[in-house]
């Protein structure tokens, strides 16, 4: 079983819409088990890798989940594909440029629910992605899920799922355009703790 599978079981599984608490709750995060993993292609082969999630601040409102906020903040510096070459090219200036710009940062401005009123199952968050200094905004979709085994009404810990695809192109990340492809697809798992 794949992890985004296993993952969209305990989803269906586990979730309801997330009412059980009276106020939004803030989240830390747990970093050593998220990451961005993302897929690009290079001569038409896809290629995969990931980068560290070095902040996040959550805030999840049970009561009204369209009010909860995303900021994530990723290192470049910390970016890796399965080739070493590729790394370096991708860290270097003709593409992140991670000497200059160490981070990517992305922000929520809204949230809009599923159709059962959920933060999964069809959920998206719109919000600002600043990638080499240039903030555009882009909308991924979005899913949270309770830890396996718990109760219904536990939001202690949760993993927020975001994904989507962007174009490199459009924030000047555009190095080698003849072997490298446009679009990269991000899959965010952020593993949160409550803080309160």
């Amino acid at each position: 079983m794949t992890r985004r599978t296993a993952l969209a079981t305990l989803g269906a599984a586990a979730l309801c819409p997330l009412a059980a608490a009276a106020t939004e709750r803030r989240y830390v995060l747990d970093k050593a088990a998220s990451s961005v993993g993302f897929r690009f292609f290079v001569n038409g082969i896809a290629q995969a890798g990931t980068m560290p999630v070095s902040a996040a601040d959550i805030l999840i409102d049970p009561d009204r989940p369209a009010a909860s906020r995303v900021d994530v903040t990723l290192d470049v510096t910390g970016a890796r594909t399965a080739l070493p070459l590729a790394t370096q090219a991708m860290i270097g200036p003709d593409v992140l440029h991670a000497a200059r710009f160490p981070v990517i940062r992305f922000s929520s401005t809204s949230i809009r629910l599923s159709a059962e009123g959920r933060l999964s199952g069809g959920a998206t968050v719109t919000g600002a992605l600043t990638l080499r200094g240039l903030t555009l905004p882009i909308t991924l979709n979005a899913n949270v899920f309770r830890a396996r085994g718990s109760g219904p009404n536990d939001l202690s810990t949760l993993t927020v799922r975001l994904d989507g695809a962007i174009s490199r192109a459009a924030f000047g990340a555009s190095g080698f355009p003849g072997f490298v492809g446009d679009a990269v697809e991000l899959d965010i798992t952020a593993v949160i703790r409550s803080a309160t």
